[in-house]
């Protein structure tokens, strides 16, 4: 599921940061013009991108457990961030988030998180 996770992260992500960076119609409808707070998302959403390739050839199940832990989070908030649950960008992180939080839980199950505190 780890694998899935990631491949999932890369599939989404690519096409998301390379219409962000060449200001596709597609997104500037759906997101709108550039503006400095879509250049942060490509930021973060290029973070992602590039920490779940390194976790496919480097694989660290703490280190994907914080990246899914991490969107699971910001992409629950977005439909109270954004005020709809309609929005295209809402929908898609709903889903991809319940997709984490399986993830998740087949980490936790298979007693594959052992932190040392």
């Amino acid at each position: 599921m780890i694998t899935a996770s990631l491949i999932l992260n890369i599939a989404v992500l690519i096409p998301v940061c390379y219409f962000m960076l060449t200001n596709n119609f597609r997104m500037v409808k759906t997101m709108g013009e550039f503006s400095p707070s879509r250049g942060i998302l490509l930021a973060i959403y290029t973070t992602i991108l590039l920490a779940s390739i390194l976790l496919i050839f480097f694989a660290d199940v703490k280190l994907a457990f914080a990246l899914f832990f991490m969107q699971i989070v910001y992409k629950l908030l977005s439909p109270f961030t954004v005020k709809t649950l309609k929005h295209p960008f809402v929908i898609s992180n709903i889903v991809i988030a319940i997709f984490h939080l399986v993830t998740i839980y087949t980490m936790i199950k298979a007693d594959a998180l052992h932190f040392d505190f």
